[in-house]
């Protein structure tokens, strides 16, 4: 099967559901004839011209606003927010009215859209440009939060996100743009709320999100050496999740760890935790729960500190060979 990088594979979604569907639209900063500030969008405007994919000011509110009218009206657009750090200017939208309408019009009322950010550190965009938000998110009613791991991953559920009648964030690492991976050329889904054994192993269950799942892999690669068996969860979209495949995986390993990029505090591992030990996985547990996030800081500049703010493999490595030989 031919190659696309994630970027790539984003790109040819948006192309595809736009030639599918005239409703769909492209709207954010820069998205036009720049591409967008990860050119994601290149060459798009081009092909669909400026009244389909719409330069916007600098104003994320505006832009949330904007998806959130034009969806209650029958259009499926596709919004950008540049970094995921500036959806902050845009949650009066996204939390008050976008996540709320369908509930309080009684489902007369359908907010169709999806929008599109980069999260994450590891560019060196510092403290302002590197957080990864997604917890808040998925704390709100309403509101479906997806974040894919792999360049097939992100088309298929990029295209069933955009055929979704609900608002969903879309969240895409900036890391992962360049990464490569087998991506089919004709259009397909991925139904939110289904997670994916990226690896099967017998020791432990590692479940991750978005970059956490590529360096997880490698982790376990390197672990296979030490004949620790790592099994790789990837739930794909955080709300819908897929508990089933979750708890199912711990069942047969009896040991866990949950590794994401946000801070540990008030991060997803927690409420997947939550999950595992309120479940039936709970008695087929043979150690603790483990978690590793990153640091209670915000993200440094300096890309040394950088790097020590987030879990890197060699972090995860450690975490998982400690798990599987008993010694949390």
């Amino acid at each position: 099967m031919r190659e696309l990088s994630y970027a790539e594979a984003i790109r040819e979604a948006l192309r595809q559901e736009m030639q599918r569907d005239e409703r769909v639209f492209i709207i954010g900063e820069d998205v036009g004839v720049y591409g967008g500030a990860f050119g994601v969008t290149l060459g798009l405007v081009e092909e669909f011209g400026e009244e389909r994919v719409i330069d916007t000011p600098i104003s994320e509110l505006g832009i949330a606003g904007a998806i959130t009218g034009a969806a209650l009206t029958g259009m499926r657009p596709v919004g950008e927010i540049m970094f995921m750090d500036f959806i902050t200017l845009a949650s009066e939208q996204l939390v008050n009215q976008a996540a709320k309408i369908r509930f309080m019009f009684g489902g007369k009322a359908k907010v169709p859209f999806v929008l599109r950010t980069p999260a994450g550190s590891g560019t060196g965009a510092a403290a302002q440009h590197s957080q990864s938000l997604e917890n808040w998110f998925v704390h709100i009613p309403g509101l479906k939060v997806v974040m894919p791991s792999t360049p097939y991953d992100v088309k298929g559920l990029l295209l069933a996100s955009i055929r979704d009648d609900n608002p969903i964030i879309f969240i895409e690492h900036k890391l992962l743009y360049k990464v490569k991976g087998a991506v089919p050329e004709e259009p397909y889904t991925i139904p939110l709320g289904t997670a994916e054994v990226k690896r099967e192993g017998r020791d432990l269950t590692i479940v991750a999100t978005s970059i956490m799942v590529k360096r997880s892999l490698e982790a376990a690669e390197q672990l296979a050496h030490e004949d620790i068996e790592v099994e790789v969860v990837d739930p794909r979209t955080l709300k819908p999740l897929d508990e089933e495949t979750i708890i199912r995986s711990v069942m047969k390993t009896g040991r866990v760890l949950i590794v994401h990029e946000a801070c540990k505090t008030g991060g997803y591992g927690g409420e997947l935790a939550a999950i595992i030990a309120g479940s039936e996985a709970f008695d087929y547990l043979d150690a603790p729960i483990v978690r590793l996030a990153g640091r209670d800081i915000p993200i440094p500049y300096n890309r040394d500190l950088e790097y020590h703010a987030v879990p890197q493999v060699e972090n995860i490595v450690e975490a998982a060979r400690q798990l599987a030989r008993g010694e949390v």
